[in-house]
């Protein structure tokens, strides 16, 4: 008996990578995959059919909201019902803020923001009509955000502001959510994938390399992240509101923005009061260098240094 059975899943971005090892995982814990990509995914709906399982290959945009409610509707027809979302589409060509056009920036926040409010949407939509028709639900949506937004790389103002929006979209949707039987959680994966530069000499592709002995584990294979996904979609899981780390044997906890050291008066600060006091609070503060763990911290570095140079690269 698998963890999902019975469930029914849309999983975005499912054609490759990260996506393609949710679809592959949910399939073997026994649910329905509903396999969605910018055009259908028929060869790993395919894979999914041929090894025992139920799927289907739907094609579109996640970021418009007609496809996004197709989604469901085909969802519906072809297997009666909807228990989870998974938001995995996004990525996009990366660019320095000041090279960055504004057609490009536009790109960004559209796949990988409205993207995940637009599938979203569509489905509570369905969620709160079964609700109001007195059927039970239990239901699950899973979005994608990225260390990139949530702790800052080179070359990612867009796409990191978009996954940071999706941070702070799910905690706000899960917030008004609660009660309804619809948990919205996310979770920023770091994995080698082809947006990653898989096969490329980029610095990240080089860092992620598969190991050469087939016996090492690989700490960024992309199969890696699909246990705490799965875990979020069953159906019985309490989790709500929170945001992950997923990396190969690690699952972290992001505990969000913060406020750490402060500074009081019982009065109106003064310009030179601040500019004299505030730099110990900084100085103060817990370094973030090896947030996530070494070999996050590390890849992190190396990205910074390899765009930036290392006078310029500064703490994690």
């Amino acid at each position: 008996m698998g963890a999902l059975d019975g469930r029914v899943a849309i999983i975005t971005g499912a054609a490759s990578g990260i996506g393609r090892e949710y679809a592959r995982l949910f399939s073997r814990e026994g649910a329905s995959v509903v396999a969605v990509d910018l055009h259908a995914p028929e060869a790993l709906v395919a894979e999914l059919v041929d090894a025992g399982g139920r799927a289907l290959a739907v094609g579109g945009d996640v970021s418009s909201w007609d496809d996004a409610h197709r989604f469901v509707s085909a969802t519906v027809d072809a297997f009666g019902d909807l228990h989870v979302v998974v938001n995995n589409a996004g990525g996009g060509p990366l660019a320095l803020m000041s090279n960055m056009t504004e057609q490009q920036w536009d790109d960004q926040i559209r796949v990988n923001l409205k993207g995940n409010f637009c599938c979203t949407r569509a489905a509570v939509d369905y969620w709160l009509g079964r609700r109001d028709a007195s059927h039970e639900v239990k239901a699950s949506v899973i979005n994608t955000t990225s260390g990139a937004g949530l702790f800052g790389n080179p070359e990612s103002s867009a796409y990191g502001a978009a996954k940071a929006g999706a941070a702070a979209f799910t905690v706000i949707a899960a917030l008004e959510l609660r009660g309804s039987g619809i948990r919205v959680n996310a979770v920023a994966p770091a994995a080698r994938t082809p947006t990653s530069g898989e096969g490329t000499d980029d610095v990240v592709a080089r860092f992620m390399r598969a190991p050469d002995d087939p016996s090492e584990f690989d700490q960024w294979h992309p199969g890696n992240i699909s246990p705490i996904v799965g875990y979020l979609a069953t159906a019985d899981c309490p989790i709500t509101g929170e945001v992950f780390h997923a990396r190969g044997g690690v699952v972290g906890h992001f505990e969000g923005w913060t406020i750490g050291g402060t500074l009081e008066i019982g009065r109106r600060w003064t310009i030179a009061e601040i500019a004299e006091q505030l730099p110990a609070v900084l100085a103060a503060a817990p370094s973030r260098d090896n947030a996530g763990g070494a070999a996050y911290a590390s890849l992190r570095n190396a990205l910074r240094t390899d765009r930036l140079g290392p006078d310029e690269a500064g703490p994690a």
